[in-house]
C-alpha cells in the first residue's frame, strides 16, 4: 500500500494543542486540568465547538466519554476509533493525552481539507478521567466501555476529597450523557501519544510502535497509630501512624532493588491522607497509595506480596494497626498483531524510522484491547518527563505522529 496524498496540517495542529492547553494553564508551564472539574469542562466544550465545527456527529455516553463520529460512505460498518483523554495531572503537561485526542481530530480536519471520504466511519472519543486522580481509580470510563467494569461501580466511584460521585460531578459539569457506555462493535482502536519515557528519545527514532504494556496493581493502604500531644507524649510511648507510613513506604521501595528482576519493578506512593493533619499533634492514622508495575505478572505478584508482608512487619513492631485494600488490577496487556503492523507500515509509507517498545504507563488502549484490535503510536517526548509542568514533544515529532496515524485509520477504514 502506498502512502496516502493527504496531509497534515503541522500548524493548526501546534496551535490545536496550545489553545488546549491554555485552559487550565499552570504557571510552570503545565496544565492543571483535572478530571470533572470546571477547567474539565471548558476543555470539553472546547472540543465538542471543534468537532461540530468540522462537521462530526457529538454524543456523550453515560460515563461522559465523548463520541465524535465522521460517517462513512458504508453505513453498517463497524467505526475505526480513535483517541485519548483531555484530563491532567494537577501538576501535568499540555500532550499527556489532548495530543491523542487533538491528533485524531487532525487527522478528520486533514481529510475533510482533502475531501477524502472513507467506506469505514471515524470515530474519534475523549475518554472521561484516564488520570484518576480524583476518583478511586483511572481508566474506569473506558473500562466500563470495555464491559471491564459495570456502569454502576463507574458512575458511583467517590471523590477522595468530598462527598461528590463520578456520577455526580458528570451531572453537574453537564457531561452526563444520554446514550450507553459501549455496547456497539468497533473495527479497530488507535491511541497516538507522547511516549512518557525517554527510551525514543534516546534511540534518536521519532515513532514508537508499542507492543502492548507492563501490569499494574493499585493499593489503598491504611495505618493506624494514636493521636497525642506533639510536645507532651514522650517518644518511646508514641504510636505515630506518620511514622510508620514513613518506613513501609521507604522499606518496598528498597524491596525492588532486593528483587533479581531485569527489568527492575517500579513502586509508587503518590497519594497520602493524614488525620487529623495538625501540625501539632501525633498523626493518628495515614492513608497511603501503592502503585506496583511490571511487564510479568510473576515479578509483579512477588513484588506485590513481598510489599504486604513486609508492610504487615513494620505494623507489628510499631504497635500499629494495618489494613490494605486493592483497588484496580490491570493485567499486562498485548496489542493486536494486526494494528501493531499496520502502525510499523504507516510509519514505513511516511517515511520515517520506527522503534518497537512497550509501554510503561497504562492508557486507554489497553481496555479497548479487550473488547477490539488494538494498537498505539508512540511520539518522544523531552528528556523522558511526563506528569511534570515541564513536559514537551516537539512540533515535529507531533506532526509526524500524526501523519502516522492518519495513515493507519485510512488503512483500516478504507477510501471510498
Amino acid at each position: 500500500m502506498t502512502a496516502t496524498t493527504v496531509t497534515i496540517d503541522k500548524d493548526r495542529l501546534w496551535a490545536s494543542l496550545m489553545e488546549m492547553g491554555s485552559i487550565g494553564a499552570t504557571a510552570g508551564g503545565g496544565v492543571g486540568r483535572v478530571a470533572l472539574t470546571d477547567l474539565d469542562k471548558q476543555g470539553r466544550d472546547l472540543f465538542v465547538t471543534w468537532c461540530r465545527d468540522a462537521g462530526l456527529d457529538v454524543r456523550v455516553d453515560y460515563m461522559g466519554n465523548i463520541l465524535a463520529r465522521r460517517a462513512g460512505t458504508d453505513p453498517d460498518a463497524a467505526p475505526v476509533m480513535m483517541g485519548s483523554h483531555l484530563d491532567s495531572q494537577p501538576l501535568g503537561g499540555k500532550f499527556d493525552g489532548a495530543y491523542g485526542v487533538l491528533a485524531g481530530l487532525e487527522v478528520i480536519r486533514a481529510l475533510n481539507d482533502a475531501g477524502v471520504q472513507t467506506t469505514a466511519p471515524l470515530e474519534l472519543v475523549n475518554w472521561s478521567d484516564e488520570e484518576g486522580m480524583r476518583f478511586r481509580s483511572g481508566l474506569v470510563a473506558s473500562a466500563v466501555f470495555a464491559g471491564l467494569y459495570d456502569l454502576d461501580y463507574g458512575l458511583s466511584m467517590p471523590d477522595q476529597g468530598s462527598d461528590a460521585t463520578f456520577g455526580s460531578e458528570l451531572a453537574r459539569i453537564g457531561y452526563a450523557g444520554e446514550i450507553p457506555c459501549g455496547g456497539f462493535p468497533v473495527a479497530a482502536y488507535f491511541e497516538a501519544h507522547i511516549e512518557q519515557g525517554p527510551i525514543l528519545e534516546n534511540e534518536g527514532v521519532p515513532i514508537g510502535v508499542v507492543l502492548g504494556a507492563q501490569a499494574r496493581r493499585c493499593f489503598t493502604a491504611t495505618v493506624t497509630g494514636e493521636e497525642g500531644h506533639a510536645g507532651t507524649l514522650p517518644m518511646p510511648l508514641r504510636k505515630d501512624a506518620m511514622v510508620g507510613a514513613a518506613r513501609m513506604i521507604d522499606g518496598m521501595s528498597r524491596l525492588v532493588y532486593e528483587m533479581n528482576a531485569a527489568p527492575l519493578p517500579m513502586i509508587t506512593s503518590g497519594h497520602m491522607q493524614i488525620r487529623p493533619n495538625s501540625r501539632n499533634t501525633i498523626p493518628g492514622q495515614v492513608l497511603f497509595s501503592i502503585d506496583a508495575r511490571h511487564p510479568e505478572e510473576a515479578v509483579l505478584t512477588r513484588l506485590v506480596d513481598a510489599s504486604i508482608d513486609r508492610c504487615r512487619e513494620i505494623a507489628d513492631e510499631a504497635g500499629l494497626g494495618f489494613e490494605i485494600e486493592e483497588t484496580a488490577t490491570h493485567p499486562a496487556v498485548s496489542f493486536h498483531p494486526d494494528c501493531i503492523a499496520a502502525v510499523r507500515d504507516a510509519a514505513k509509507r511516511v517515511g520515517v524510522e520506527s522503534f518497537e517498545l512497550y509501554s510503561g504507563a497504562g492508557h486507554d488502549a489497553c481496555n479497548l484491547a479487550s473488547c477490539a484490535p488494538s494498537g498505539m503510536i508512540f511520539v518522544p517526548c523531552l528528556d523522558g518527563i511526563s506528569h511534570n509542568e515541564r513536559e514537551h514533544a516537539s512540533p515535529e515529532d507531533a506532526a509526524i505522529g500524526c501523519q502516522v496515524l492518519l495513515e493507519v485509520m485510512v488503512a483500516h477504514a478504507g477510501l471510498a
